[in-house]
């Protein structure tokens, strides 16, 4: 990350470099002026030096501006959008490191084009403004690059996870046993386990657990179901074990907004807590045997979830490590849909592409996700049983007008208070996933063309179509424009 002393040479640097050139002085001109080499000169100007006091005074006064003027971090219009990216919490806490950039080649690249780089800041922050683009969506969709990166598996993460099932004797069969986390939270880490004073807060209804951090005392909500707590306990382990210190203390981390790096933090705890309740090599030899069966089978997909006792969103997100290292299925997605009663929208809550953005994703326009995909007429499946419970469904989804398919695996949920979920996984259809998944080409497995939104989406006479095709027909209407201004250029 960049730290204040670099963003402060950085802005000195760029600043001095305005105003030289505004008053028309050469490198050479200047340097001689204030009796410094050239060499310094470029690079204060780089960000790379910052001159002493007494040097700052002779600059400011060969450039005639006031000492506190040319010290200053505000930059003139021009540089503005740069120093307030330089200024903001995001690129100060972003840890470029972990994406393998050097906060000194990024300083470099500004320097040397700062107008440039000011060019495209503005259209970001533009962009931004426009589809009100919070800290938050750009920290989770960094979030969600790293996890790509790594296909989504983390070597440190699954040593550690075996280093403390070791290091605590902890048994790993499943279902994992929750009261060892809680042993070990209160032996080893000195925490008090409360499941009661936060079903007394009824504005923190959201939330399922926060850490009083000075008491060591972590507050559970009362009723949570053993999966909910398994994970919740198994995270705080794994903030304790990792030695996470900046770390969000709700299991919203939305909730207290803060850094990146409680965003991260929070992620590999999470990663953590599913790693240590779904031990790798059981998990991998169930998916081979789930994998390995002839015929679409449902009720194999939620013995899984039997097994480990776990939430359809945790063995999921569990299969998406996995799949990739030991299956060699290294392009899939992963989504979450949200809808908190029959009226709502539809709402993509969590995504993630590994390899490329596959078609499903989200959509921030206000428009109306396909019907067609499994994920949500499944959901509709659920809610008009009118039982609250668990459905699983696997379909065929081909993508209108292109050559992809994938092969997706979907478990919704129906609450007795009117909220629908659904989490899916989605796998390429191709000759690996063939020879991997037995069960691919039943015929019990229902193919359907699908689409990304229906404002996009030229299916004829689809049957479950939310909204008109706006989108396809704003297109043709551009595609005739074009056509006869050509024609009138051409003088047809």
């Amino acid at each position: 990350m960049l730290t204040h002393t670099q963003v402060v040479r950085l802005i000195f640097g760029l600043k001095l470099r305005q105003l030289r050139q505004e008053r028309g002085f050469t490198p050479a001109a200047l340097a001689q002026t204030v009796d410094v080499s050239v060499s310094y000169l470029n690079e204060i100007e780089k960000g790379k030096k910052y001159p002493k006091a007494d040097k700052i005074l002779a600059f400011a006064r060969a450039l005639g501006v006031s000492y506190d003027e040319l010290i200053s971090l505000s930059l003139g219009k021009k540089l503005a959008p740069v120093s307030e990216l330089l200024q903001s919490p995001v690129l100060r806490e972003f840890p470029l490191e972990l994406f393998g950039l050097d906060p000194a080649r990024l300083i470099e690249l500004i320097s040397d084009a700062p107008t440039r780089v000011m060019a495209f800041i503005s259209t970001l922050w533009e962009l931004a403004r426009n589809y009100e683009v919070r800290q938050e969506h750009f920290y989770l969709a960094a979030l969600r690059s790293y996890q790509e990166m790594h296909d989504n598996y983390f070597d440190d993460l699954e040593d550690a996870v075996r280093s403390c099932v070791a290091r605590f004797r902890l048994g790993t069969d499943a279902p994992f046993d929750l009261h060892q986390l809680e042993d070990l939270l209160g032996q080893e880490y000195h925490y008090l386990i409360d499941r009661h004073e936060l079903g007394t807060r009824p504005e923190l209804a959201r939330l399922r657990s926060v850490l009083q951090p000075a008491a060591r005392r972590l507050l559970l909500r009362p009723g949570l179901t053993r999966a909910q707590e398994a994970f919740i306990l198994g995270r705080e382990v794994a903030f304790n074990y990792l030695g996470l210190k900046d770390r969000p203390y709700t299991n919203v981390p939305a909730a207290t907004p803060g850094s990146f790096e409680q965003v991260l933090n929070h992620f590999r705890a999470s990663y953590f807590a599913v790693a240590l309740l779904m031990e790798e090599s059981q998990l991998v030899a169930d998916l081979q045997a789930f994998f390995s069966y002839p015929r679409w089978n449902a009720a194999l997909l939620l013995g899984l979830l039997t097994r480990y006792e776990v939430t359809p969103e945790m063995l999921l997100q569990r299969v998406t490590n996995l799949l990739a290292r030991h299956f060699g299925i290294g392009s899939l997605f992963f989504l979450r849909f949200d809808q908190h009663d029959a009226r709502a929208p539809y709402q993509l809550t969590k995504e993630l592409h590994l390899s490329r953005l596959h078609n499903p994703h989200a959509n921030e326009l206000q428009e109306h996700y396909c019907r067609r995909w499994v994920s949500l007429w499944l959901m509709e499946q659920a809610r008009h049983s009118g039982s609250p419970g668990l459905r699983v469904a696997a379909q065929r989804s081909r993508y209108w007008q292109t050559t992809d398919e994938y092969l997706c695996l979907t478990v919704a949920r129906f609450e007795a208070n009117g909220h629908a979920s659904s989490v899916t996984v989605g796998l390429p259809v191709d000759d690996n996933l063939r020879q991997k998944v037995k069960f691919l080409d039943d015929a019990s497995i229902p193919v359907r063309w699908v689409n990304e939104t229906c404002e996009r989406c030229s299916i004829p006479d689809c049957e479950v179509r939310a909204a008109p095709p706006v989108e396809i027909e704003r297109r043709a209407e551009q595609q005739r424009l074009a056509a006869a201004v050509q024609q009138l250029i051409q003088g047809q």
